[in-house]
């Protein structure tokens, strides 16, 4: 009896651990940059000056270049995040990363997997160091660009957008606004930090949230 009693207690944990695993993480606490670290082309930069915290919302300057990237690694997973341009803002650029690894792959920027998220292109893949597959490639692959499939799904400047990103696996589905805008196959890796770039426009974020998938 001892011994049924000790293994219904290791299934009981067993069960626990994974059901906690499957809950969703706030990667951004709303109050500071906990779990986070800056890095910047200017490797004397302070991060203060261009990631700050106010009322729940995270500022980013857009200056000097750079990203703050998780201190985790991650892989299976919805990412979601709201972002917003400053009201009457024209242009703004930056980007959610995902599958962070090698630092400085291309200039500042590490080996990732770029969502855009430059005002009215939201959604498009840009490969830095890696390799990934979308449909129509001849008509939407330029380069290390792969264009989304729609120009209409984001939100004036001043009001916030809602990004969805989930990585399973080696496909990476994009949402914005609940409305799927990409998808790419064949990702050349799955694994890493989760980034996000400064890159010379005021930008805010709010609720990043990531919950892993159940395998």
């Amino acid at each position: 009896m001892r011994h049924a009693l000790t293994s219904l207690a290791v299934i009981a944990a067993t069960a626990l651990s994974a059901s906690a695993q499957d809950q969703p993480v706030r990667l951004f606490n709303g109050q500071n940059l906990t779990g986070w670290s800056a890095v910047f082309d200017d490797e004397k930069a302070d991060p203060a000056k261009t990631w700050s915290v106010a009322d729940g919302v995270l500022q980013c300057t857009g200056k000097p270049v750079g990203y703050l990237k998780t201190e985790k690694e991650f892989s299976d997973y919805v990412l979601t995040l709201e972002w917003r341009w400053p009201a009457g803002a024209v242009g703004g650029n930056n980007g959610a990363l995902v599958h962070v690894s090698t630092p400085r792959a291309l200039g500042v920027w590490p080996k990732s997997i770029e969502v855009q998220l430059a005002q009215g292109d939201a959604g498009d893949f840009w490969v830095i160091g890696t390799d990934l597959d979308v449909t129509d490639e001849a008509n939407r692959k330029t380069d290390r660009r792969h264009k989304n499939l729609t120009d209409d799904s984001e939100k004036p400047a001043g009001e916030w957008n809602r990004m969805e990103i989930t990585c399973d696996g080696d496909v990476i589905r994009v949402k914005v606004n609940g409305e799927l805008v990409n998808e790419a196959t064949n990702c050349s890796v799955t694994q890493g930090a989760i980034a996000l770039q400064a890159e010379g426009a005021p930008i805010e974020f709010r609720d990043i949230v990531l919950t892993p998938l159940k395998k």
